[in-house]
């Protein structure tokens, strides 16, 4: 095995702090569209919209989970490095292995996210076909 420098764990951090902006504006937009389907629900009493709202709830809940996967490998990058600097080595190849499965595990819950969220926009367009076709 190569020894693990202080570079490897620090080419993660721009791109896991691009991740972590992509998560975090994922994460704006559904708050933004959970209020304003709250107003409209206030306001109409729905029962649709509820169906939106538990929808918008679960990739509320997969994105938070991604965006703490994600923090946790870049805390666990920050502690490599560490380890590193003081030349605890092997234990800097663990905790960096550790690192990469967060990110993994990360990766894999925005995979599932962009599942439902697909999913979500095809019963829209179902939506409107079926009402162009009437």
């Amino acid at each position: 095995m190569e020894e693990l420098t202080l570079t490897t764990p620090a080419l993660l951090f721009s791109a896991i702090s691009l991740i972590m902006l992509a998560y975090t504006n994922r994460f704006l937009a559904y708050a933004a569209v959970i209020r304003n389907l709250h107003d409209i629900y206030l306001e109409k009493k729905d029962n649709s919209l509820l169906r939106q709202i538990k929808n918008l709830k679960l990739r509320l809940n997969l994105t938070r989970w991604m965006q703490i996967f994600g923090i946790s490998s870049l805390l666990f990058c920050v502690v490599t490095m560490f380890l590193i600097y003081i030349g605890l080595n092997i234990v800097a190849a663990w905790v960096f292995g550790f690192a990469l499965i967060l990110l993994i595990i990360s990766l894999g819950l925005l995979i599932k996210e962009l599942q439902i969220s697909i999913q979500a926009l095809q019963h829209h367009i179902e939506d409107i076909e079926e009402h162009l076709e009437k």
